[in-house]
């Protein structure tokens, strides 16, 4: 009698690429941070998303969520120069990118390089400052290059930025302009944490003596290693089915009636990125709409932009994008 048993082993699939390494990395950096940060599981694992994608992050949140500190403890766990700059509105470009000093001794100009030539970049409070100064992130963001009288100064890899701002405090802010708000890859809406994991925190808080929070954290990961990864993660697939879901659900934010705006083809191409990452940290060399459906909304949320009437009824952009993943059917 033939046997129609099923083995178990024969379900498994097998990579096309290794990704254990980074699973492992990238498991050993949440660790690190779980030393210190209580849940906040999914702004962690979007700011690991953005940081393998190649993506700059915008950390949204009330005062007091752990935005700063996540960000600066998530730079320890990397041996990765760097940098912290607090915008306010007084804040010039040249504060930010460089000027040119006159030098005596040789009678020439020379350019003194400003905090943004690092790895990783923290800018606290980005609304914080003029519009003037935000443009000065334009080129650097998308090109991760400037260029200050004539010269081009390309930016060392890997380039990371991320920026946290309050969604409430509105007196001296400058809100973003849409075309900055784009060269982000993420908008990571940061929420309270639970009861539970409140008295987690106020837990750790009472037990630390004479300790410094910032002197737990190792450095599990190196610049190499991240730009090995963001080339794994470029390998990952994707079928022609799903990248015509992408591509369904970025067009439905063009025609829909709540949105004023929709996203452009850069959120396409975004969500592509990010939800390989996604692919990429599970192990799986291959994408599925789940991780599709993970990128979307903090891909989307603020690149759109909610009419002015559904937004008086309450509507968020994130409630609206919501609704158009679950009415864009997935292609077979």
């Amino acid at each position: 009698m033939e046997d129609n048993t099923i083995n178990d082993n024969n379900l498994e699939f097998e990579n096309r690429i290794d990704l254990s390494e980074l699973q492992e990395s990238v498991f050993n950096i949440k660790n690190q941070l779980g030393k210190v940060i209580v849940g906040q599981k999914n702004m962690i694992d979007l700011l690991v998303v953005a940081i393998l994608s190649n993506g700059h992050a915008l950390i949204e949140g009330v005062p007091g969520v752990a935005k700063t500190i996540t960000a600066k403890l998530l730079s320890r766990t990397m041996s990765v120069d760097f940098s912290r700059i607090q915008f306010t509105p007084d804040l010039m470009p040249s504060d930010i990118l460089g000027t040119s000093v006159f030098n005596v001794k040789t009678s020439e100009f020379e350019f003194k390089k400003g905090p943004i030539f690092s790895n990783m970049i923290l800018i606290d409070e980005i609304n914080r400052a003029p519009a003037k100064t935000q443009a000065a992130l334009f080129e650097v963001m998308e090109e991760q290059q400037i260029t200050i009288d004539g010269d081009t100064y390309k930016m060392d890899q890997p380039f990371i930025v991320l920026a946290t701002q309050n969604p409430i405090e509105q007196e001296g802010t400058y809100r973003l302009p849409e075309a900055q708000l784009d060269r982000f890859l993420f908008k990571i809406a940061v929420e309270y944490p639970t009861a539970e994991e409140e008295l987690e925190i106020v837990t750790r808080e009472q037990a630390l003596i004479n300790g410094a929070k910032i002197d737990k954290i190792e450095t599990v990961i190196s610049g190499e290693n991240i730009l090995k990864y963001r080339n794994l993660i470029t390998q990952v697939k994707v079928e022609a089915h799903l990248l015509q879901y992408i591509s369904n659900i970025v067009v439905n934010t063009r025609n829909n009636s709540f949105l004023f705006l929709g996203a452009s083809p850069r959120a396409t191409i975004a969500i592509l990125k990010a939800s390989k990452a996604f692919a990429g940290i599970n192990g799986r060399d291959f994408v599925t709409p789940e991780d599709i459906k993970n990128a979307a909304i903090p891909v989307l949320q603020h690149r759109v932009i909610v009419t002015p009437e559904r937004e008086m009824e309450g509507l968020t952009s994130k409630q609206i994008i919501e609704q158009i993943i679950e009415s864009v059917e997935i292609p077979r």
